[in-house]
């Protein structure tokens, strides 16, 4: 019998300039310093219950390999997703990731392609995503020296339920009034191209090598939730990628979850409203509510039982090389 078994995760909260005291409607514990991200399957990001409870997730996926992680994952030994909730009170600095050929061409092994989903947002709350239409490498360049730079990126309006496709290459930054959940690449490859004269390192020289004037990002075209598995739940596929997948769910009635043909995946996940349990074969219930996380091993079939309604995000790994999800920019 495997030691495997659905592991709720330790949000670790990580303090950042522009981030947040007060990380309500998700967590109600207030900070004397500002947090702007709760990581939740980094590699760091421990186990919180059973025999395995204070391992890290990075451990046990070097340990357990495809067991945990399936086998639509490129690597075996080493979890596949990052998602974490980002907070911003303040804008980000501008920054961009590398795609995996990019990475590769600096020594990494992969890229950082991400997606946000917008869990909650104040009325105006914007992104920028990309550069305006004309802006040139060269001019944004120049307005990164002459502190002007924000003012050539594409700004776009957000609403919850919303979510943003950020194709590695992708110049881009969160302005305030959102809480955004975010799925990636196993990455923390980032290049600070403009912060607004904070006092944090620039990376010029790699960031502006790794930009791509043109990617294929933007909002997905929604689709609309469909009946799930019992009165009263709905399932709404948010995007899909070669990278990742991520589902929305809401359920009012208990919901059985049979793993899909073809490649397995492990599968996280996020809650967003509610409280609910996991419930898998050979395992004590795991109990989870909106801020929480639970890794689900590779292949398993599960039952999540609401207490009495819950929202959550489920993520995983398609296997589906060469897959970009269509995008529009508004």
């Amino acid at each position: 019998m495997s030691a495997l078994y659905p592991l709720l995760m330790m949000p670790r909260f990580d303090p950042r300039p522009w981030g947040r005291f007060d990380l309500s409607p998700i967590y109600s514990a207030h900070f004397r310093e500002r947090i702007g991200e709760s990581w939740l399957t980094g590699d760091g990001c421990t186990v919180q219950n059973g025999p395995l409870a204070g391992r890290s997730l990075g451990e046990l996926a070097s340990e357990y390999g495809r067991e945990l992680v399936g086998d639509a994952p490129s690597d075996g030994a080493r979890f596949p997703l990052l998602l974490k909730f980002l907070f911003p009170e303040e804008k980000l600095s501008v920054q961009v990731h590398p795609d995996d050929e990019a990475a590769r061409a600096l020594g990494e092994p992969w890229g950082k392609t991400e997606c946000w989903y917008v869990a909650h947002a104040r009325p105006g709350a914007q992104i920028a995503l990309g550069l305006k239409t004309g802006v040139t490498l060269g001019e944004f360049e120049r307005a990164i020296h002459v502190e002007s730079a924000e003012r050539l990126l594409n700004w776009i309006t957000v609403s919850p339920g919303e979510m943003i496709y950020v194709a590695g290459g992708t110049v881009h930054t969160l302005g305030p009034g959102s809480i955004i959940v975010e799925t990636q690449q196993q990455s923390d490859t980032t290049f600070r191209l403009y912060d607004y004269g904070r006092p944090r390192e620039l990376h010029l020289n790699h960031g502006l090598r790794v930009i791509k004037e043109r990617p294929k990002s933007g909002k997905v075209p929604p689709c609309p939730p469909a009946p799930f598995n019992g009165n009263g739940n709905s399932r709404q596929p948010l995007i899909g990628s070669a990278y990742f997948a991520v589902e929305k769910f809401e359920l009012s009635t208990s919901a059985d979850f049979v793993p899909a043909p073809g490649k397995s995946s492990v599968d996280i996940l996020v809650g967003t409203e509610g409280a609910a349990a996991v419930e898998a074969p050979a395992s004590p219930p795991v109990a989870f509510a909106k801020g929480d996380a639970v890794v689900i091993p590779a292949g398993r079939q599960f039952r999540i039982q609401p207490h009495p309604h819950c929202e959550f995000l489920k993520a995983c790994v398609p296997g589906v090389s060469g897959l970009e999800p269509e995008t529009v920019l508004d």
